[in-house]
């Protein structure tokens, strides 16, 4: 009976398998392939043939039965994953064919993107040789071939439009009388009064203590940058504003941007397209500066905003030439006949009558002021209000940049750094060299001795201005260090300030160490 069962169960099978293999209506399938693949697996017809056949069956009849089972189980299992490996691959085959066409598509955008560029610089080229031709100006080294062709720029046109101003503005310039008789302390005396009480703005007071005043006019002997740093709202930006009305030449106030990045922000830049010069305001006036003896000032608001070492580095290294021959910056590669007449082959001399004062916020939105600048520039801090006073009316002073500078020179002369002092500023570099590993340096050495006597004949004395240069160029660097390293030498250094000039002297300095040590 089992035979019999294995021939039949085997024979469903077979006859699917079969007609899989040939999907032919002689082998009994006439479904094609799906029908072969429903036939071999045809529960239903299973079922019936052991339900026919299990009343006869054995023990081991059951045995033969259930391994049959197994068998077509299998078969179908092994059918089952052949099918998804080789589904799979397929897939992966089409997926990889796409990829290749992808990449062809952009290697084909590529090559034609080139193409276009190519087409567009010969047709470039062609039409800069048209523009030549009927007369108009290419700039030369342009390795592009780009060439302006929507400017109206006439034949003869200056490319600095603001500085060709100035020229007009003075072509019939008679100069003003200017006051040569004014001395330095009466010039501090006569601003402190003119900034709390004047006729030209009387609407505004300002009241500034007089070592302010001192150390604003002796820094203007000592650098061309003069930084004033300190607490919000104590005067910063209307000290030099009210300098500039003070000397009848107002200050040309420049707002410092956090995107500045180079020297293009304080002269401006050439225009490729429109074959112009982009003149700032802070260049005019440098330009204006050059026709005239004025004393003029700029103020470089919010200085630190950016860095300073940045946009103001030419500056920094052109302003400490040893020869004002040598303040020159190049502002376009060639000169054009139609350049300002202070602008020779492209090149343009600063102005020696122009100072620039740097306003700055020592806070979490600005850069910290490094020691190439404070180096080269005069720190003044300004960290609180004066009290308001009765001041007389007060006009304003014409002043000319060289009775300024001459009085510079005349203090420099009549009030020499006591050699007494010099030979004790030689000595505490080198206890300072010892104790706390830093140096003066020439620079600073250079800048004591023309900012002292200047700062004696505006009013102050000589132990108040070494006072000042030694707390604000030199123990302003004692934050660069480990201050807790330093905070027991600080005591010391204290007690040599005391026995060196006096315990009476050198308070700004001793209040600047007392405040550095409470910092740990």
């Amino acid at each position: 009976m089992i035979g019999e069962f294995f021939k039949d169960f085997i024979g469903i099978f077979l006859g699917g398998f079969l007609g899989l293999i040939y999907s032919s209506p002689e082998v009994g399938n006439s479904g094609g392939v799906i029908g072969a693949l429903l036939q071999m697996f045809n529960i239903p017809a299973y079922i019936s043939l052991i339900s026919d056949y299990s009343g006869s069956f054995s023990g081991g009849d059951w045995a033969v039965a259930i391994l049959c089972m197994i068998l077509v189980v299998a078969v179908f299992a092994a059918l089952v994953w052949v099918g998804i490996f080789f589904g799979r691959k397929a897939f992966k085959r089409i997926l990889g064919k796409d990829k290749v066409l992808n990449q062809d598509l952009v290697d084909e955008l590529a090559r034609l993107k080139k193409e276009i560029l190519k087409i567009t610089r010969e047709k470039d080229r062609i039409l800069g040789l048209k523009i030549s031709n009927q007369g108009y100006d290419i700039l030369e080294g342009d390795e592009s071939g780009e060439v302006d062709t929507k400017t109206d720029k006439k034949e003869g046109e200056s490319r600095f439009y603001k500085l060709t101003e100035v020229d007009a503005k003075y072509d019939n310039y008679e100069a003003p009388e200017h006051n040569r008789e004014i001395s330095l302390e009466d010039l501090c005396i006569a601003f402190r009064n003119y900034a709390a009480n004047n006729p030209d703005r009387p609407w505004r007071k300002l009241y500034y203590e007089p070592k302010i005043i001192r150390l604003f006019f002796a820094s203007l002997a000592t650098t061309r940058l003069i930084i004033l740093q300190g607490i919000s709202g104590t005067g910063k930006t209307s000290l030099p504003e009210c300098v500039g009305h003070f000397l009848f030449n107002p200050t040309t106030i420049a707002s410092v941007q956090p995107s500045w990045r180079d020297r293009t922000e304080l002269f401006g830049y050439f225009n490729e397209f429109t074959k112009r010069f982009n003149e700032t305001e802070v260049l005019k006036a440098m330009y204006d500066a050059t026709f005239s003896e004025s004393v003029y000032v700029t103020v470089l608001d919010e200085m630190n905003i950016a860095r300073v070492e940045y946009y103001f580095a030419e500056m920094l290294s052109i302003l400490e030439m040893p020869s004002r021959e040598q303040w020159v910056v190049d502002l376009v590669p060639s000169g054009w006949p139609s350049d300002p007449k202070h602008v020779k082959k492209g090149r343009f001399t600063l102005p020696e009558n122009m100072w620039f004062v740097g306003t700055a916020n020592n806070d979490d939105s600005t850069f910290a002021i490094s020691d190439k600048v404070y180096d080269r520039g005069m720190p003044i801090n300004i960290n609180s209000k004066a009290a308001a006073f009765d001041a007389p009316l007060t006009s304003g002073v014409r002043l000319s940049y060289k009775h300024l500078e001459s009085l510079f020179k005349d203090a420099q002369d009549r009030f020499r750094v006591s050699e007494e002092n010099l030979r004790k500023f030689e000595e505490m570099d080198n206890y300072v060299i010892e104790h706390f590993r830093l140096a003066f340096g020439n620079r600073i050495v250079k800048q004591l001795r023309e900012f002292v006597p200047v700062y004696v004949a505006c009013g102050g004395t000589e132990i108040d201005g070494l006072d000042y240069v030694l707390c604000n160029k030199i123990l302003r660097k004692f934050e660069s260090l480990n201050l807790a390293y330093i905070r027991d030498e600080v005591d010391d250094y204290i007690k040599y300030l005391d026995d060196t000039f006096g315990e009476e002297n050198m308070g700004e300095c001793k209040e600047y160490l007392r405040r550095l040590k409470k910092l740990f």
